[in-house]
């Protein structure tokens, strides 16, 4: 496993094939307020691509290329507030997409804990350290352990995926993600213009 950090965008020619699994580290939880600092990024294959976001940065092309991609499927756990942070800092919605954490609150209903270290723990086996989660993102220089733990939040998401989509079939539950997950670009965008926390189908 090896992790490449790249500043400001991905290297023009980059391929990381047709299910790239992706998470953001931001200096808070509101898009508005709060600077995406960290994108990272891996294809399944151990490797860990990771973009420091400037200050003020407002274009990514080739990032932004990517996230546009209609044959690239881009894979997330807690998708939403990802997807929100890079439209609203690059104005790309990553489309199409999946989310772990929408997969497991389907599927894995006999219990209320969706966090990816418990999913990744029960069902790959995995053990990720969470220790570095608030941590500065916004310093110029991240440290090796701040790296290292955001690798740790997408190297697993494909088998994690795989071992989600096993119950969605055996559950007959596959369909119904899928609607969601193609329903989670417009989510974030509810997010982004105003509606974070109203139900917009309730009566």
């Amino acid at each position: 496993m090896a992790n490449h950090l790249y500043q400001g965008d991905l290297p023009d020619g980059l391929d990381l094939g047709p299910i790239v699994a992706i998470d953001c580290e931001t200096m808070g939880l509101n898009p508005h307020r709060d600077r995406l600092c960290l994108i990272q990024m891996s294809g399944g294959d151990g490797e860990c691509h990771l973009v420091q976001v400037a200050k003020g940065q407002t274009e990514a092309p080739n990032l932004a290329a990517m996230l546009r991609n209609p044959d690239v499927l881009k894979l997330f756990h807690f998708g939403r507030f990802d997807i929100a942070a890079m439209y609203h800092a690059f104005g790309a919605l990553a489309e199409p997409v999946y989310c772990t954490k929408i997969a497991s609150k389907l599927i894995r209903t006999f219990t209320d804990r969706h966090g990816l270290k418990t999913l990744l723990q029960e069902m790959c086996q995995v053990d990720v350290s969470k220790h570095q989660q608030q941590s500065d993102w916004g310093a110029p220089e991240l440290s090796e352990a701040q790296l290292n733990y955001a690798a740790s939040d997408v190297l697993y998401l494909h088998q994690l995926r795989d071992a989600l989509n096993v119950m969605l079939e055996r559950e007959g539950r596959m369909d119904l993600a899928q609607a969601a997950y193609d329903f989670l670009p417009t989510r974030a965008r509810l997010d982004l213009a105003g509606w974070p926390d109203m139900d917009i189908f309730s009566h």
